[in-house]
């Protein structure tokens, strides 16, 4: 279709006339000689322009117009103008970037001198990639606001009662609300790029992309008030959770032998070789770990360690009666809900599939919240109030103790303690 609309650029208004009846062809044929007619119009055995000699099995089908419709037929000369220059009667085979408009080879000469020109048809591939990446761009923009709405609902979920999870939704549901709204017009803008990417009017393409493009009110909520909002959402969340703060201090017991810890029992970090200590049952004898001396059996807790310059360290609770002198992976089926941070900028949740983590920063102080009977254990960036990550659906049948693991010191660049710190509430 598109090859017979190009082709049709090029014939006057003559050529879809029959010169028996006057009218638009029907069935139109050609002639031996080269000339054409309505194939009914046809009753004499010589061609009517040049009374050549001819029999019916002569006559071809009119391979230039026969592709065309009937419709088009119709209005030759307005289906024409679509694609000829109206001012020079040319084919449109340019587009002026200044002017945005398509025009002819004439044009160039007298009225676009030293305008930026191209060939229409470089322009028109410039243009199809411009609106994939368009397409792109709109659908990462329903993806993020698809995920925050997420984020959002999950928080809400992980309240720590029917009453805080009403007053919560109450807080969330507006801007879920306007998340949605935004989604339906990215949908839509979509929507509309898919109808301009099959679309031969290139001049309606330049005409409504930008409109599509823009969205400056869009870009103000996606910056700064989804920002703030979800900042709120976070905040009330750990400002709940803060109020279940329950004082924590290592047990020197449990520490492996090449840890140290201070003298309040509040630091620990990997020493440069092992100490001279008793193989308590109690203790660590593998891995760098330590136990926090608080027991866990029911209600709700919540303790916040630094992590501030470490490269590597593995915080979270875990079953009192896990085996201390074997290799055990750090899983929820084998008694641990930690995450850890390991060469830097790792950062893993350690379910039952090691979930990698993508955090906006790198948290300096890290909340650790149980609720024993909700069985749900989740972790905060303290400073932030970002959720960091929640296990949920835990099914606790044995007492949890706080879990750290400062991790070996390589060197030196891991030597920064782990450190238990007085709880900061949010404002």
């Amino acid at each position: 279709m598109a090859a017979s609309a190009s082709a049709s650029c090029l014939l006057s208004e003559d050529h879809f006339l029959c010169s028996i009846c006057l009218d638009v062809f029907t069935d139109p044929v050609s002639t031996p000689c080269g000339h054409n007619f309505c194939h009914n119009c046809i009753a004499l055995k010589s061609c009517l322009d040049c009374l050549t000699s001819y029999c019916q099995t002569h006559l071809e089908p009119h391979r230039t117009v026969s592709g065309l419709k009937r419709h088009q037929l119709i209005n030759p000369v307005e289906n024409l103008e679509d694609r000829m220059c109206r001012k020079h009667d040319k084919p449109l085979e340019l587009f002026c970037k200044p002017d945005q408009t398509c025009i002819c080879l004439l044009c160039t000469v007298l009225d676009h001198k030293n305008h930026d020109v191209v060939p229409l048809k470089e322009e028109r591939k410039g243009l199809k990639v411009e609106l994939k990446r368009t397409e792109a761009e709109i659908q990462q923009m329903i993806q993020e606001r698809q995920l925050k709405i997420q984020e959002i609902q999950q928080s809400v979920e992980l309240s720590m009662n029917a009453a805080d999870r009403e007053q919560q939704k109450k807080q969330a549901q507006d801007f879920i609300n306007g998340l949605e709204l935004e989604i339906c017009e990215l949908e839509n803008r979509r929507s509309e790029v898919d109808q301009l990417s099959g679309s031969e009017d290139h001049l309606q393409v330049l005409q409504r992309l930008p409109s599509i493009r823009a969205s400056p009110s869009m870009k103000t909520w996606t910056e700064d008030q989804l920002r703030e909002d979800m900042k709120k959402v976070f905040e009330a969340e750990l400002r709940r959770v803060q109020q279940f703060s329950v004082e924590v201090t290592l047990d020197p017991d449990s520490a492996h032998r090449e840890l140290v810890l201070s003298e309040d029992r509040k630091q620990v970090r990997h020493g440069d070789g092992r100490k001279k200590l008793l193989d308590k049952p109690q203790r660590f004898s593998v891995y760098c770990n330590v136990f926090g001396e608080q027991r866990f059996s029911s209600g709700r807790s919540y303790f916040e360690v630094q992590v501030k310059d470490k490269t590597k360290w593995t915080v979270g609770v875990a079953r009192e009666s896990i085996d201390r002198k074997g290799t055990i992976p750090l899983s929820p089926a084998h008694g641990f809900w930690t995450i850890w941070l390991r060469n830097g900028d790792q950062y893993e949740a350690l379910d039952e599939a090691d979930v990698h983590l993508r955090l906006t920063s790198s948290p300096q102080k890290v909340g650790v919240f149980v609720d024993y009977e909700e069985g749900v254990v989740s972790f905060y960036d303290a400073d932030s109030a970002d959720l960091i990550y929640s296990f949920i659906g835990c099914c606790f049948t044995d007492r949890l103790r706080p879990f750290f693991s400062p991790c070996l010191s390589d060197g030196g660049r891991n030597s920064a303690p782990l450190v238990i710190t007085p709880i900061v509430h949010i404002k």
